[in-house]
């Protein structure tokens, strides 16, 4: 399905394009082959793959950027990083070919949780298989390859959960990158020419993990939970509001909070910190569901490099492509000595750090930094 709009933005008008890729005929089966030891590999049937498309492809297909989105984010690039889009900026329309996919296991039209399954028509509810980072990097290479006729992508930039797809896309887009199922370019050269990693790490560690864990308990105790397979006409808004709540903290610094709420209280005596709390919950639900949440932390959770390549320091050293990893001073969820390590690490690796009092967010919030620092790597790359 392939529909073509034109969209102002920010004074540029860009060619969008909004798309559905499923996977044809015989091959229209995904097969789930990147599993840790606790998930079961997995056969998907027509899995669907939305995406939108920015500027417009070279006639040698090798324009192309790939933009990956973060947790709860989507295929609307141009609505959460809109000041990096466009003819002049980081990611220029006059000269690159944007692409943005919705994640696989998301609630943005890929296919996931609450999608109906083809082989049963009921929603695939809990029954829906637990998916890696890999498999979904390996899903939307493939669209770009079969939907999109893609030769080479110039870069693959990401954020947070976006970042952890940036550096598979790394790994699986080298011709011999110490990678089971590399992916090359037709002329035997990496398929991916560089990545921008930003605000993560090379695998989700016990801090991560605990944080995720903590936020789906909060969901596990709503009693309309359910195991999963609850209704729908009851779902279990409370734990889900909560686990937004915990999130929160993790996406900022103690030092905003206190600058921005104190100790101030509202009319009815509540702290201004607990309303805003409350708020980002309720405001939440109108765009999420349970299960999703818990299926995507999940999969953060399986984030790990170093598996099936020898560990994490023998996978960062084995990638020859430049790498940019973009760190923010004040992220507590991913703390800036990560960045460090891995940028230590990669043979051509470049470390640049945003210097922000909003933490985590900083990746979002930060837009003029970040997009310098791209900016800048996609010149001294020639990309």
């Amino acid at each position: 399905m392939e529909t073509f709009t034109t969209r102002v933005l920010g004074g540029f008008r860009l060619n969008v394009g909004m798309y559905v890729f499923v996977p044809p005929g015989a091959s229209q089966d995904i097969f789930l082959g990147d599993s840790p030891p606790h998930f079961s590999r997995a056969i998907m049937r027509d899995v669907e793959v939305r995406y939108n498309t920015f500027g417009r492809l070279n006639e040698a297909r090798d324009n192309v950027m790939v933009v990956c989105h973060a947790l709860t984010g989507n295929a609307r690039l141009d609505t959460w990083w809109s000041s990096l889009l466009g003819p002049g900026q980081a990611f220029d329309t006059d000269k690159y070919f944007v692409v943005c996919a919705n994640i696989l296991g998301s609630c943005y039209g890929t296919t996931g949780p609450m999608s109906r399954d083809p082989a049963t028509g009921q929603v695939y509810g809990p029954r829906f298989p637990h998916v890696t980072i890999r498999d979904t990097v390996r899903l939307h290479m493939r669209m770009l390859k079969e939907a999109v006729g893609v030769r080479s992508v110039a870069s693959v930039v990401g954020g947070s959960m976006g970042g952890m797809q940036a550096l598979e896309w790394a790994f699986l887009g080298l011709s011999g990158g110490g990678s089971r199922g590399a992916e090359a370019g037709e002329s035997g050269e990496s398929f991916v020419k560089s990545a921008v990693v930003i605000a993560c790490g090379a695998r989700h560690t016990a801090w991560q993990i605990g944080i995720s864990e903590t936020q789906r308990q909060a969901i596990y105790a709503d009693p309309n939970w359910q195991g999963g397979a609850f209704d729908p006409a009851a779902p279990p808004v409370q734990g889900l509001a909560v686990a937004r709540q915990i999130a929160m903290f993790s996406y900022r610094t103690s030092h905003g909070f206190e600058n921005k709420f104190g100790r101030a209280r509202a009319e009815d005596g509540r702290y201004e910190v607990r309303r805003y709390l409350e708020y980002q919950g309720q405001k939440f639900l109108s765009r999420f569901d349970a299960l999703t949440y818990v299926r995507l932390t999940e999969k953060m959770d399986s984030h790990d490099v170093g598996r099936d390549r020898g560990g994490v320091d023998a996978a960062l050293r084995s990638l020859r492509i430049p790498v940019l990893v973009i760190g923010i001073d004040s992220d507590v969820l991913y703390p800036l000595h990560e960045q460090e390590e891995m940028a230590g690490l990669i043979p051509m690796g470049e470390l640049k750090v945003v210097q922000s009092r909003n933490g985590h967010d900083a990746f979002l919030l930060e837009q003029q930094q970040v997009g310098g620092a791209i900016a800048q790597f996609l010149r001294k790359n020639q990309l």
